[in-house]
Order: C-alpha cells, then sequence, then structure tokens
C-alpha cells in the first residue's frame, strides 16, 4: 500500500502465539514438521492462537481485522501492545520492537503512544464520566486542572458535553462507549487498538457509533487497527481488511479487493451476501479501451463518459439515462469501456464456483 519511502505506523513480522505449556517445543516441531493446529494440540496439548501473522498499517490507516469467534483476530491485536507476549516474531511501532522494550519503555508506550478501546465499556462506577475519561493522564502525573481539561475537550468529541458529573449506570451502551472512547483519546495517542467496541450494542446504535468514529477519524486522521467479527463494518470502516482463520490471515486488501477477488471459499462465503453497489469502481469492470476498440471498433461519437472512480450505483444511473457503452476516463484520457454485459456480471458478484 505504501507508494512512499515512509515507514509504516506498525509492521508485524511472522508472528506466532501458541498457548501452552510446551509452546516453545510446538513451535519448532511446526517449524521442522510443518504440523497442523490439530496436530500440536494432539500432541502437545498446546493452541495455536496467531500462525505466522504478518502484515503493515500505514500512519493515519484505518485497517480492520476480522474473522468468526476463535480466529485469532483479538489475540493477534494484544500483541501491538504487548497484553500478550508473541512466541515468535516481531512488533515494529514507530520503529521500536515491541517484544524488546523494557518495563518502564512499554509502559511508557502503553501511557501515551497506544491506546486500547475494548467491547466491555469498562468504566469504574465510582468515578464521574470526567475522571473516568482523565484517568491515563491522572497516570501519567498530571495536574487536575490539565486532565480535567482536556477530558472536556476529548468528551467533547465524542459528543457527551453536559454529561461530565454523570457516573457510567446513567448512561446508555453507546453512550458509555463514547466514554470509552474518550479515554482512548484524551492521552492524543498516535495508535488507537480497538476490539470489536461496538458489537455488544443495538444495531442502530452502532451503526450511529460507526459513522461517528467514521467522522472522527477523518478529523484525526489516527493510525487505527480495528477488530470485528462483522463484514459489513469491516467494509464499512476499514481502508484495508485482513481476514482469519484459525490463526492464520488467509486474505489482506482493500473492501473492493476482498469483495471482488476472494482469496478462497472461506472468503467468498463472506462476501456472498454484500451489496457491491458502493464498493465496485469503474476502473475494476471495464474493459480496456484498446483492446475493446480492437474487437469491435470506434467507439460511437456521443458516448457517455464516466469517471474512473465512480461505483456501480453511479454506473447504473448512467446506464440507465444513457443507453450503450460507457466509455471511462481518467485525467481527461479514455482508459476502458463499460459495456451492459460487464455491468450486470459486476451487480451479480462473484459466483462461488467461479472462485479457484
Amino acid at each position: 500500500m505504501n507508494e512512499t519511502n515512509t515507514p509504516p505506523a506498525i509492521a508485524v513480522k511472522n508472528v506466532w502465539k501458541i498457548f501452552g505449556e510446551k509452546s516453545d517445543e510446538a513451535f519448532q516441531a511446526i517449524q521442522k514438521f510443518g504440523l497442523t493446529k490439530a496436530e500440536v494440540l494432539s500432541e502437545y496439548e498446546c493452541v495455536v492462537g496467531v500462525a505466522d501473522a504478518t502484515f503493515e498499517v500505514e500512519e493515519g490507516e484505518i485497517f480492520c481485522i476480522m474473522g468468526l469467534s476463535g480466529s485469532g483476530k483479538s489475540t493477534l491485536v494484544r500483541h501491538i501492545n504487548r497484553l500478550l507476549e508473541p512466541t515468535a516474531g516481531e512488533i515494529i511501532v514507530g520503529g521500536d520492537d515491541v517484544t524488546k522494550l523494557s518495563d518502564d519503555a512499554l509502559r511508557e508506550m502503553r501511557n501515551r503512544r497506544i491506546a486500547m478501546v475494548f467491547q466491555n465499556f469498562g468504566l469504574m462506577p465510582h468515578r464521574t464520566v470526567r475522571d473516568n475519561v482523565a484517568m491515563p493522564l491522572e497516570i501519567r502525573g498530571s495536574s487536575k486542572k490539565d486532565r480535567w481539561s482536556k477530558a472536556d475537550e476529548a468528551l467533547s468529541l465524542v459528543e457527551l458535553t453536559g454529561w461530565e458529573h454523570k457516573y457510567g449506570h446513567e448512561l446508555s451502551g453507546g453512550m458509555q462507549q463514547r466514554v470509552g472512547l474518550a479515554r482512548a483519546l484524551v492521552s492524543d495517542p498516535d495508535i488507537l487498538l480497538m476490539d470489536e467496541p461496538f458489537s455488544a450494542l443495538d444495531p442502530l446504535i452502532r451503526r450511529q457509533l460507526q459513522e461517528q468514529f467514521m467522522a472522527l477519524s477523518e478529523k484525526l486522521k489516527k493510525t487505527t487497527i480495528f477488530i470485528t467479527h462483522d463484514l459489513d463494518e469491516a467494509i464499512r470502516i476499514g481502508n484495508r481488511i485482513a481476514i482469519m482463520k484459525d490463526g492464520q490471515i488467509v486474505q489482506i486488501g482493500t473492501p473492493e479487493d476482498i469483495v471482488m477477488h476472494p482469496a478462497d471459499e472461506y472468503v467468498a462465503d463472506f462476501v456472498a451476501g454484500i451489496s457491491k453497489l458502493n464498493l465496485v469502481y469503474a476502473h475494476s469492470i471495464m474493459q480496456p479501451i484498446d483492446k475493446r476498440v480492437a474487437k469491435l471498433g470506434p467507439i460511437p461519437e456521443g458516448t457517455k463518459r464516466v469517471s474512473y472512480d465512480v461505483d456501480l450505483n453511479g454506473l447504473i444511473d448512467c446506464s440507465v439515462e444513457h443507453q450503450g457503452p460507457l466509455v471511462v476516463e481518467r485525467d481527461g484520457k479514455d482508459v476502458g469501456v463499460i459495456d451492459t454485459i460487464d455491468l450486470m456480471l459486476a451487480i451479480q458478484g462473484n459466483r462461488k464456483e467461479e472462485v479457484k
């Protein structure tokens, strides 16, 4: 993804996590004999939580990790701030290998550079909303005046101004989660780790918080790893998505990549029911113009031009208004053609039998 020489904000390299008393032995056996997850459990009574995970997250990117329960997604994210120690591998954050940090340096990173939001709101019942939000600054040793001022700023970001003196039990679930998000933001971290933060909420509240989070992300540009079991949520929120199964990352790509080109049947099953109207763009389904002209001759005069990055919804509207092919242009140059058949196949999407 990175088209510059700027190093990634987070680089996870060949990370393994094996739970059990014989985890080191199990890891060596995996490396030597290629044991499966089931064989590791049977022979060593160890569980493979994460298997050889490698990915990078660019500064300001929202990187979603998704999978079914037990796929390893929450286990993986807990390695970024070393709540879990990896069995093997490297985790580089801002140029520092988290696995090699001293206890003091690790505490400093957790307090200043990385913040985490959990599914469980985790509010202290005896503290007011303001005092809950201000906790990271209190731990840091900031004055009451400073931490309350910054807590009020964070509450304003999540639209909870006026609720500073309330207690957690006086707030709805969605409001409590917003307090949790404000608490993560108050220390102005470089990185947010969000472990299924909205999954316990009702669908309507969940969607409202997704929208608020996306607006906030656009404003603050925080590098974010967002864990979810919901592909709709991942597609809605993420710049890129990593899909996990049995501790392994099976595919990484943009929402459009994942939907249009599933890596295997497991991913194809995930995307089967996803609407593609706002995810698939003209450049993904067009025929190169030179091939189209060579096959069928010159494009007729007056053919409708559409932008390279218009989505399926826009293409359908154009197709209804203008009969015949659509010419795709980029930077004022014709680069492709979309026929009605191309459009219909894109709307229909990838069928399972077409996945190789």
